[in-house]
């Protein structure tokens, strides 16, 4: 196919070719992948400024994504791409393949680096999905922090820098510039632009930020932060958000009151026990979708609400195909009960298949789990306007991520996201938490969205 770049997409191929380390903003459904690509032919064909390129991905990605926009685009079916999975032995092998991008997941990273150690070789290294290095104490961030100084160029690529807080901007912008705009260390972020809040003893649970902070922190990146939203590139049809609201019975109510109250309930064969906070979060948001877990992992039962209100929504779809969005395996379990023919999206070359039939027309039902389907899959190309989410979950990123499977470039049809939100419920608490950090990524993207008129002007 042949490549006519929209004009964004030209800017951001000449960020990356001109910046030596950079964070590109690029909201989902603004094709960063191929404008990515373009750069790094440039780079190694064109500028010989490059060398040897790492790319870093979720897996799904890393297996078929990146190679598959080589083949896709004319002008990229000449790079050779050598993806570093698999069992040890062959990663070993695809490391000394004769390629020009080698490509590996983000669980690989440690290996990567302790496999390699001093002998590093990769100047060029793009991380495709940023915000999976955000916490300071994982063993990936650990791993690159330790190659970063051997790196030439960094490219960090995302559509949601901050999911959870700005907190988490610290140890991405620190693999691409070691610590020169927020600082050497994460201590020191904090005391520069935060306040502790709730604390236990010495122990602090909560940062709120410094007055002025969000700004000071946007101006401080802006140099090496491109962001992109897609209202303003792409004229994607209307997206419509809902909240259907579910009546749960008396006696679902009153189990439910139950174990936010005690903590407990009692059954005869294994009990339902939340014995800490975030235990009883999970146990209220999997009974406001209708089951629970026990201490046996069995699965206890409490109603059909939920998938009472499924049943009317595919219905009201007319035939057209539903996607919908799961968390529990009880209630994947349940929903394929109900629906024997919903179908899950199965891994590797199966799963191939299952995009191609559902771009197609030949699933009615797609059952998605938001961490499986959250980067790299094109979904886009159904009659599908309809999108369900049965749990509620309290990431951005991943609600984010999923959501634009379908609502992406080369979308033609309005598409209308239904949330089932159980009435007097943990539901509520989460959809709200979600509203609360969109506006804070929004925030973040309007900060240092890159105004292209104005720097071509």
């Amino acid at each position: 196919m042949r490549y006519t770049p929209h004009q964004y997409q030209d800017y951001a191929t000449k960020r990356i070719i001109e910046t030596n380390f950079i964070a590109l903003l690029l909201e989902m459904g603004l094709g960063k992948t191929v404008s990515t690509l373009t750069a790094v032919d440039l780079l190694l064909n064109d500028y010989y400024d490059a060398c040897r390129v790492l790319v870093i991905a979720p897996l799904r990605v890393a297996d078929d994504t990146w190679a598959r926009e080589v083949e896709k685009w004319d002008h990229l079916r000449h790079l050779r791409i050598s993806k570093v999975l698999g069992s040890a032995e062959q990663r070993r092998r695809a490391l000394k393949a004769n390629a020009d991008i080698f490509v590996i997941n983000q669980e690989n990273v440690e290996w990567l680096v302790s496999e390699l150690g001093t002998r590093w070789d990769f100047d060029t290294v793009i991380i495709d999905e940023l915000s999976s290095f955000k916490n300071p104490q994982s063993k990936r961030f650990r791993a690159l922090r330790r190659v970063r100084p051997m790196m030439k160029r960094v490219v960090g690529l995302t559509g949601t820098p901050a999911p959870n807080s700005l907190m988490d901007l610290w140890p991405e912008i620190y693999l691409l510039d070691q610590g020169q705009r927020l600082g050497k260390t994460i201590t020191g972020y904090r005391e520069q632009y935060f306040n502790p809040g709730a604390r236990s003893g010495y122990v602090v649970y909560e940062w709120k930020e410094k007055k002025e902070a969000e700004q000071r922190i946007y101006e401080a990146i802006s140099d090496i932060a491109v962001s992109m939203k897609a209202e303003d590139w792409l004229q994607l049809p209307e997206r419509i958000d809902r909240e259907v609201p579910i009546k749960l019975d008396e006696e679902s109510r009153e189990l439910y009151r139950k174990l936010e109250r005690d903590l407990l309930l009692p059954y005869k064969d294994a009990d339902v026990v939340a014995q800490t906070a975030a235990v009883l979060s999970n146990k209220l948001l999997q009974m406001a979708s209708g089951a629970v877990y026990d201490e046996e992992k069995g699965v206890k039962y409490i109603h059909d609400a939920k998938l009472d209100a499924l049943e009317d929504i595919i219905e009201a779809a007319n035939g057209k195909p539903v996607m919908i969005f799961y968390n529990f395996k009880h209630s994947l379990s349940r929903i394929q009960q109900r629906f024997p023919q919903a179908q899950i999206l199965r891994k590797g070359k199966e799963g191939v298949q299952d995009i191609a039939d559902w771009n197609s027309d030949k699933i009615p039902l797609l059952l998605l789990h938001p961490k499986s389907a959250g980067h790299g899959l094109n979904l886009q190309e159904s009659s599908c306007q309809t999108v369900v989410w049965f749990d509620q979950i309290w990431s951005l990123e991943e609600d984010q991520q999923a959501n634009a499977r379908v609502h992406r470039q080369g979308q033609t049809r309005r598409i209308v996201v239904l949330r089932l939100v159980a009435e007097g419920t943990i539901d509520e608490d989460a959809v709200d938490a979600l509203a609360r950090k969109a506006a804070g990524q929004d925030a973040l993207m309007d900060a240092v969205k890159a105004r292209i008129e104005r720097v071509q002007s």
